[in-house]
């Protein structure tokens, strides 16, 4: 159970600051130093953000990564990026985003920086909000990674990043959501809760499970129902569920979760540029209380920020505590 009932929360990413993207751009410009100054300045203004807000938990709005997961592959050993193999033109898809060719061992051997991304959170952040870092998990690593003769398929793929150190405290894992409906699903639990072993116990372990967001569009199947009964056996303390974008179907779905594990609900629409009201909020939050007890519900946006302008996140989180707090005060 929560320390706080109704406890407000996020998935990870923050909209980057116009200027620092401007700077990824442009990195040949400046020296390590600069690169290191801009970093800091860019996670200070997602602290601000997010404390301004009044949120309980906070991240370092993944301001080092220039993607939720891309970024990471530039410390995995035995790859090499593939152009080829993207679709360059046409309505944005999860197809044109970039993928890689395995040319050896699959091996980090210096980990995945997220221990360094969260001390740096640390020395900036203010005194009492909690502090969360997130990565993805194996599975959703291993979908921009090319099958070869060694690695077979995606399963071959994610066997050998398990022991690459994706062993951190939120285990994200969209892909396990999106293709429940076609895969293994108990598969998918044994991956994930060998992943997460080494930490089961030493910290609030959770994970986020939606339906793909990139540049606004989902990639999967999107119900609750093919995840059950096989993800009730994560080995998590707390699980992320997308609701707002499905408009709350399958709301019904997350009793069986609350039994067995916190739940924290989307109920921010990143996908969506309507601004919710406070009242919307409350009317949502009443709606999960009726499935999950005020002591095991965690509330956030559906997804990560980093895909939804920053005048809109910040306004939604807002709200979103304006009204986490109205409810809270009525129990």
């Amino acid at each position: 159970m929560n320390t706080i009932p109704i406890r407000t929360t996020v998935v990870g990413s923050y909209p980057l600051p116009g200027w620092l993207e401007f700077a990824f751009q442009n990195l040949d410009n400046f020296g390590r130093a600069d690169i290191e100054e801009m970093i800091e300045d860019a996670v200070i203004v997602a602290v601000h953000d997010q404390t301004a807000a009044g949120l309980d938990v906070i991240t370092d709005g993944e301001q080092t990564r220039l993607d939720f997961n891309l970024s990471f592959y530039g410390y995995i050993n035995g790859i090499e990026q593939n152009d080829t193999e993207t679709r360059k033109f046409g309505p944005p898809a999860h197809d044109q985003r970039g993928r890689n060719n395995i040319v050896g061992d699959l091996i980090a051997p210096n980990g995945l920086g997220v221990v360094k991304e969260f001390l740096r959170l640390k020395k900036l952040a203010p005194e009492g909000p909690t502090l969360k870092a997130s990565i993805p998990g194996p599975y959703t690593l291993s979908g921009r990674l090319l099958p070869n003769e060694k690695y077979k398929d995606r399963y071959a793929i994610t066997e050998a990043l398990l022991g690459a150190g994706c062993t951190e405290i939120t285990v994200d894992e969209p892909s396990m959501s999106c293709y429940a409906y076609k895969e293994d699903t108990k598969r998918f639990a044994g991956i994930f809760n060998r992943t997460v072993k080494p930490v089961v116990g030493k910290c609030n372990l959770s994970t986020h499970l939606c339906f793909g967001n990139f540049k606004g569009h989902s990639v999967g199947y999107r119900s609750i129902k093919p995840m059950l009964p096989d993800f009730l056996d994560l080995d998590v303390n707390e699980i992320h569920i997308e609701m707002a974008n499905r408009e709350f179907a399958e709301i019904e779905l997350l009793k069986p979760f609350a039994e067995k594990m916190n739940i924290a609900v989307g109920i921010i629409d990143v996908k969506n540029y309507y601004i919710e009201t406070v009242d919307d909020v409350v009317e949502r939050i009443q709606r999960c209380l009726k499935y999950i007890p005020a002591e095991k519900l965690s509330v956030a946006p559906d997804c990560g920020l980093s895909q939804t302008a920053r005048w809109a996140s910040k306004q939604k989180l807002i709200n979103m505590v304006r009204g986490a707090k109205k409810v809270r005060e009525s129990l």
